[in-house]
């Protein structure tokens, strides 16, 4: 079972920190990733992390702005997000890859197995 928590409404330009906490399964083993789902769009890759974490992905959008971390210890992914925007705004899921052990970029929400229920960000103009 996986845990978003964080979310809430922050002016643009503005910093906010998404969690999710990780039950039932052996966490750092998985590789772990961040999606959103803005209001009536499809869901989007947003940030990976490798289950070592010796690798991280971004997408474009959000590069050099979020940074995604693990905390092993705490079974924890965090996401940090600076100089939000209006276009930041969504449904922010956390996901374990399907697969234990597999390192490598993964962009698509195929590659996971185990969903958390979202937390909304909302970033006011």
């Amino acid at each position: 079972q996986l845990q978003a928590s964080g979310g809430g409404l922050v002016q643009a330009g503005g910093s906010l920190s998404v969690s999710c906490a990780a039950s039932g399964l052996p966490f750092s083993t998985y590789g772990m990733g961040w999606f959103r789902q803005p209001l009536g769009k499809e869901r989007e890759f947003v940030a990976a992390i490798t289950w070592r974490a010796d690798n991280t992905y971004y997408a474009d959008s959000v590069k050099g702005r979020f940074t995604i971390s693990r905390d092993n210890a705490k079974n924890t992914v965090y996401l940090q997000m600076n100089s939000l925007k209006p276009d930041d705004t969504a449904v922010y899921y956390c996901a374990a890859d399907k697969y234990k052990y597999r390192g490598g970029d993964r962009r698509s929400p195929g590659d996971y197995g185990y969903w958390g229920q979202g937390t909304q960000v909302t970033v006011s103009s």
